[in-house]
């Protein structure tokens, strides 16, 4: 079954040492440390050395999500100097300057966006993204693929069309506003529809916006999508 982890964000935003606790104990084995405020990133960086991860087996850092371009040399500088077999999670519209970004290869994520945005919503978009990037990878975001289209079928579109790129995969729900909560049953639904087509052990990142109570609450409902993944690829198997 594909490996559970939360963002450090979903769980204490902006406190990614508390989030790390929080995770102590629970059968997670996969992280995404979050960055999303350029002002996060250096003190982020800062502490990794000191940071007990070894719990984890897969390791992600989410890049800033919005930054301008005179700061853009310094943040990828930063992420430089992350240990190589971290990914790097990153949204396209948030890129000012492409040749920035190329030095990290396969060790880039690109990430699908939400509504609100312009550009990277759509499987059609996100291969111009990878034919800038071509060695880039694909973190699936299936909240915004939701909202999007709630007929899922873009969410499957991307599936299909970049199967050899996906390294994660994020799992949440959003509000009218783009905001991340907790999983409805709706969403555990939909999106179980399409985790047929996961590729095994692709790690699945929770960003639900919980409390430290309602973590495993929040678990249990990504377990169900991730063990109706498993159940898909076995009848495929032996169909």
């Amino acid at each position: 079954m594909s490996p559970i982890g939360f963002s450090t964000g979903a769980l204490a935003l902006g406190d990614f040492r508390s989030a790390l606790r929080y995770m102590i104990g629970k059968p997670l084995a996969a992280v995404e440390l979050s960055a999303l405020r350029v002002t996060e990133l250096p003190g982020l960086i800062e502490a990794i050395p000191s940071l007990d991860l070894s719990q984890f087996n897969y390791i992600a850092l989410h890049a800033p999500s919005s930054f301008d371009q005179s700061e853009e040399s310094e943040i990828t500088r930063l992420l430089g100097n992350l240990p190589e077999h971290w990914k790097i999670i990153l949204h396209p519209d948030a890129i000012r300057n492409p040749e920035s970004w190329t030095c990290f290869g396969p060790r880039l994520a690109l990430e699908n966006m939400d509504r609100r945005k312009l550009d990277g919503r759509s499987a059609e978009e996100m291969s111009r993204w990878f034919g800038i990037f071509p060695e880039a990878r694909l973190c699936l975001d299936l909240a915004h693929a939701q909202q999007w289209d709630t007929t899922m079928t873009e969410a499957y579109l991307l599936l299909k069309t970049f199967t050899d790129r996906l390294c994660q995969i994020h799992v949440s729900q959003l509000d009218s506003a783009s905001h991340h909560h907790p999983l409805s049953e709706g969403s555990v639904r939909a999106f179980s529809e399409v985790s047929w087509l996961f590729p095994r052990d692709i790690p699945l990142i929770v960003e639900s916006r919980v409390s430290r109570e309602k973590m495993d609450n929040e678990i249990a409902k990504v377990e169900r999508i991730a063990a109706s993944a498993s159940k898909g690829a076995c009848q495929l198997i032996s169909a």
